[in-house]
């Protein structure tokens, strides 16, 4: 039986505020949710929305965050039990994190396409290539947002198991997979800015594939270089500020599946909000050709429970942003 989903926050262009809160309250308090926290011991919190937030915040920290500062790649796993598995599993399906499904308009101004690992920035822009080519019309740009994180040996031997070379960083993954995927060779447009800290580089390259819209492959810089990398919010900001982004402009943005939540309320955060867009937020379905022999994750019930820990914390973000009253 096909488990019912619970809907995310609305990223319909010019939101009101007032249904985004109410869509951060609906996914919060669901029943997944509320089951997976009583599962972990949790009792569920009292209070406002902002209190909640806080509570689910401070609870996940203490049980689903399994990175504890470390990259992604570098969490622990957990060992639970296969009733654990099963209720994790099905609390990820049913808080968006498992299953894709295609871009709800037939249209948009702007495709965005988030960095990550290695394996994932070939898969998102296979898939941003097919989107542009078969399912979507894209009038402005595509934009595929990175930034200059150092890859990991293990991502180096991912790229060269596929024949990818001469990739040191996260947005020389993503130009190598644009270059692949939308059949191009050489940016017609180059720019950027070397610093002292690699945090605070920046770089655009622009290319111009025939039939299809421009592709700017950009690194962003941390808007807080002595502490981390850029961040998803960072490239967000960074590539809103280097585009007109228009009020009403519908936005579609391509991430893997398992960080829909989190990265489609960062996005309503950081775009929709400041700049009244619409963000229509999609993973990636692995059932196309082009994505054939491309490397796909491993997902276990661990980075499921960290990413749901994501989405608790960016939809705590996203509300602290939202007017108050």
């Amino acid at each position: 039986m096909r488990t019912t989903e619970v809907a995310l926050p609305a990223g319909a262009a010019e939101p009101i505020d007032g249904q985004i809160a109410a869509g951060v309250r609906a996914w919060v308090e669901s029943s997944p949710l509320r089951g997976l926290v009583g599962h972990f011991g949790g009792g569920w919190p009292t209070g406002d929305l902002s209190t909640v937030l806080a509570a689910l915040d401070d609870f996940s920290a203490r049980h689903w965050d399994f990175r504890q500062g470390r990259e992604r790649p570098d969490a622990q796993e957990p060992a639970f039990d296969p009733a654990t598995v099963r209720l994790v599993r099905d609390a990820a399906t049913a808080l968006g994190l498992v299953r894709a499904v295609p871009p709800a308009l037939p249209r948009y101004t702007h495709l965005l396409v988030l960095g990550g690992l290695a394996h994932a920035c070939l898969r998102r822009t296979a898939y941003a290539a097919h989107l542009v080519q078969t399912v979507a019309d894209i009038s402005g740009e595509v934009a595929v947002l990175g930034s200059c994180r150092t890859l990991s040996p293990a991502e180096s031997q991912t790229l060269a198991d596929v024949g990818v070379h001469d990739c040191a960083t996260e947005v020389d993954a993503l130009d190598a997979g644009v270059r692949t995927a939308f059949g191009v060779s050489t940016p017609s447009e180059e720019t950027g800015e070397e610093a002292n800290h690699p945090h605070s580089a920046w770089s655009s390259r622009t290319y111009r594939p025939a039939g299809l819209p421009p592709v700017r492959v950009l690194a962003a810089p941390s808007s807080e270089p002595d502490r981390r990398r850029a961040h998803t919010a960072d490239t967000q900001r960074f590539w809103a500020e280097h585009v007109r982004l228009r009020a009403g402009d519908p936005v579609l943005m391509v991430t893997a599946q398992i960080y829909v939540p989190f990265q489609h309320c960062d996005a309503l955060r950081t775009l929709a909000l400041p700049y009244g867009c619409g963000v229509d937020t999609v993973g990636v379905d692995p059932a196309p050709a082009a994505l054939a022999g491309v490397p796909e994750p491993t997902l276990t019930p661990g980075r499921y429970l960290q990413e749901i820990r994501s989405a608790i914390r960016s939809m705590r973000a996203l509300h602290a942003a939202l007017p108050a009253g």
